[in-house]
């Protein structure tokens, strides 16, 4: 017997929604397929005692879309819509080249970078993220349905935001949806702190998402185009084409907000202060206690990216003609290189070591020790590897499909549980603090499991840590 479909999709032609949803009944079991339209969607699958308890189930779920604005359609006759690309001229510098140590030609333009003592994480417009060790081996390729916005860390999990309007966990050994972030929010940057996702879009505005993947709270900036988002403890930093805001970080109450010459493009962090990029030349240090501006970085061309060396000591920025400075904090400059492989869209600066993404796709390591820079400054530059990617790397693609986890005893079992209409993991095992605020993959959440984790109890935060890791290595 052929399924009986129902197909519904959620368009507004002057508004954000723009989402399919597809229930398919066959037997005792139903299929339900959601996502944005024009893209594959994900798919949950239940099963049901009898035919009659599917069909009813199937028939709660298409009412509860029909309530909510969903209509009768035709898989197909309506596009995917289109989403904002960063699209900058990137010129050539005139100054003396930096030295490069090596440099990784990732395929298309990168804005996505995050580096830690292990390796470098590079993703780039064509959904390609690549980990590259500090000497210059690629050891890994993820390949995501869209463009990667940027990469960024929250403890030892790392989250790709992409085009998609997803955020990609990249901690195990295939990617999976983390977040969704609403229709209504065309994603321009990500930062993440113990669990809660910032978002700052093309709009203008801020929003807030926490562990489980729930709205908290939202805020409309002055102004549009907010490249700039960074969280902490206490607050979220907000850039847009107006200046930057902080917003208290559990309700979003604006705290202070301060103007800067020129659009944000960039921002970076701190224990004490934030750093906005701007369009006319200049790096602002802004404190976090009230907004005032610290200290002025000037360069020559508008700033696309910058960062700081640990406690602010010197300061670092790469302009849209192919150019990184260094700076003191106070606010001298120091030198002024060219990268000879395009603009720097993202850095991270790590044990005198200055990481690069570029406009044309490069992930370059720049040597800036005070040795190597006085030697560039002379004419004498090392000559750059060129890293390749093993023709064999095979690039492992994002995964709905939940792999069994053998069971034993001893170890730390979670489970999901419904509160409402949601699915939560919770810990079975005795010795979790919810006030964690530990993110489960989504598709964990959904898929309504227990899992139990071998061989890896041990009492406190560092200990549930160690046997969450464990749970994405085996999913």
């Amino acid at each position: 017997m052929a399924p009986q479909t129902t197909y519904l999709e959620l368009s507004e032609d002057a508004g954000s929604a723009h989402k399919f949803y597809e229930v398919a009944v066959s037997g005792t079991q139903v299929t339900i397929t959601y996502g944005r339209i024009g893209e594959q969607g994900q798919t949950k699958v239940s099963a049901f005692v009898s035919a009659e308890k599917a069909e009813a189930a199937a028939a709660k779920k298409i009412g509860e879309k029909v309530r909510k604005g969903y209509a009768p359609a035709v898989r197909g006759m309506r596009q995917r819509r289109s989403v904002t690309r960063r699209t900058i001229v990137s010129g050539s510098s005139t100054a003396s080249q930096a030295p490069v140590l090596w440099r990784f030609a990732s395929g298309a333009a990168a804005f996505g970078i995050f580096v830690d003592e292990d390796r470098c994480w590079v993703g780039n417009q064509n959904g390609d993220v690549y980990t590259v060790t500090h000497g210059g081996t690629v050891t890994g390729r993820f390949r995501l349905p869209d463009g990667v916005k940027c990469i960024v860390a929250d403890d030892f999990w790392i989250y790709a935001g992409a085009d998609d309007g997803k955020v990609y966990d990249l901690s195990g050994k295939v990617p999976r949806v983390a977040y969704e972030i609403a229709e209504d929010v065309d994603i321009y940057w990500l930062d993440i702190d113990d669990g809660v996702l910032g978002v700052s879009d093309r709009d203008g505005r801020i929003t807030t998402i926490d562990h489980e993947d729930e709205f908290q709270w939202a805020r409309t900036g002055e102004g549009s185009s907010a490249w700039m988002v960074r969280c902490d403890q206490e607050a979220v930093y907000h850039g847009h084409s107006r200046g930057v805001a902080r917003y208290d970080a559990a309700d979003g109450t604006p705290v202070w907000h301060t103007g800067v010459d020129g659009q944000v493009l960039f921002g970076w962090q701190d224990q004490g202060a934030v750093y906005a990029g701007t369009s006319h030349n200049k790096v602002y240090r802004l404190a976090k206690r009230d907004g005032a501006v610290d200290a002025v970085y000037t360069c020559d061309g508008a700033v696309f990216s910058c960062a700081t060396a640990p406690d602010g000591r010197f300061v670092f920025a790469g302009d849209n003609h192919s150019s990184i400075y260094c700076f003191d904090r106070g606010g001298a400059r120091l030198w002024k290189l060219a990268t000879g492989c395009g603009s720097a869209y993202s850095m991270q600066f790590l044990d005198d070591r200055l990481y690069i993404v570029t406009t044309n796709g490069t992930l370059a390591c720049v040597d800036a020790s005070e040795e190597a820079i006085r030697a560039a400054q002379a004419g004498t530059v090392p000559e750059p590897v060129d890293v390749k990617a093993a023709t064999s790397l095979a690039a492992v693609q994002p995964s709905t499909v939940l792999e069994s986890v053998s069971h034993a005893d001893g170890g730390i079992v979670v489970e999901c549980v419904r509160e409402g209409e949601r699915l939560r993991v919770r810990v079975v095992s005795p010795g979790y603090d919810p006030r964690w605020n530990v993110q489960f993959p989504q598709t964990v959440r959904e898929a309504g499991a227990r899992y139990l984790v071998e061989g890896v109890r041990s009492s406190g935060r560092g200990g549930f840590y160690r046997a969450y890791g464990e749970i994405r290595r085996l999913l």
